[in-house]
C-alpha cells in the first residue's frame, strides 16, 4: 500500500497539535499504519537542533543561522525517519514541513524566497508532502491559545505584526499551490475542523 504524507500548517496556536491526534486515530480506525513526528524534531539530532532553535533565550540568533539550523534539521529528519515510513508503506502526519520555512524565515523574515527553495531541494531530497492542511486563525487568537500554555518559546515571543507576515505567508503559499495546499477554518469548534480535514484527507484517497 503506498505511503502518504501529510503536513499541518499555520500560525501559533492554530490546533494543529489536536487535529493530528484525532486524524490519527481515525485513519488507524481504518486498519492503516500511522506515524505522527514534527519539525523541528522526529529525530534524536533534529530534536536537539529543535532545542536551539526555540530556546527563548537565544535572542541573539541571526536569521541565516535561523535558516540553516532548519535546514540541517529537516535533511536528518527526511533521511531517517520521513522516507523510511513513506516507503514502508505509512500514513505519516508531521507538524510543519518546508511550508514552514518559507512562511517564517521567507515572508516573516524576509529572506530570499528562491534561496530558501535552493535550500529546501537540498534538505528534502525530492521528498513532497501529498496533502498540506493549514489551519488558518487570525493571529491574535492563536497567539493567546499559545501563551496560555505557558511559557513562550523564541518565535511564539516574536512581534505581532512578524506573525501577521507570516499568517500571510501561508495563505499565499495555498492560492499558489491549491491542488496540494487546503486552507481550513481554525475557528471553528474542533469537531468541524477535524471533519473539515478528514474531508480532505479522504479526497486523498487514505
Amino acid at each position: 500500500m503506498k505511503g502518504r504524507f501529510i503536513t499541518f500548517e499555520g500560525v501559533e496556536g492554530c490546533g494543529k497539535s489536536t487535529q493530528i491526534a484525532l486524524l490519527r486515530q481515525h485513519i488507524e480506525s481504518r486498519g492503516r499504519a500511522v506515524q505522527v513526528t514534527r519539525e523541528p524534531g522526529g529525530t534524536v539530532i533534529s530534536e536537539a537542533i529543535r532545542e536551539l532553535l526555540l530556546n527563548p533565550e537565544h535572542t541573539a540568533m541571526g536569521s541565516t543561522t535561523e535558516l540553516l539550523l532548519y535546514a540541517a534539521a529537516r535533511a536528518q529528519h527526511v533521511h531517517e525517519r520521513i522516507r523510511p515510513a513513506i516507503e514502508a508503506g505509512t500514513v505519516l502526519l508531521c507538524d510543519r514541513f518546508a511550508d514552514s520555512t518559507i512562511a517564517y524565515q521567507g515572508y516573516g523574515r524576509g529572506l530570499p524566497l528562491e534561496t530558501l527553495g535552493r535550500l529546501h531541494e537540498l534538505a528534502a531530497a525530492g521528498i513532497r508532502p501529498d496533502l498540506t492542511l493549514v489551519i488558518d486563525v487570525p493571529v491574535e487568537e492563536g497567539l493567546s491559545r499559545a501563551r496560555n500554555r505557558g511559557r513562550s518559546d523564541r518565535l511564539e515571543q516574536e512581534a505581532l505584526d512578524f506573525h501577521e507576515r507570516v499568517r500571510q505567508g501561508f495563505l499565499q503559499l495555498a492560492e499558489q499551490e491549491p491542488q496540494r495546499i487546503k486552507i481550513v477554518n481554525g475557528i471553528q469548534s474542533v469537531e468541524d475542523v477535524a471533519t473539515a480535514i478528514l474531508g480532505h484527507v479522504d479526497a486523498l484517497g487514505v
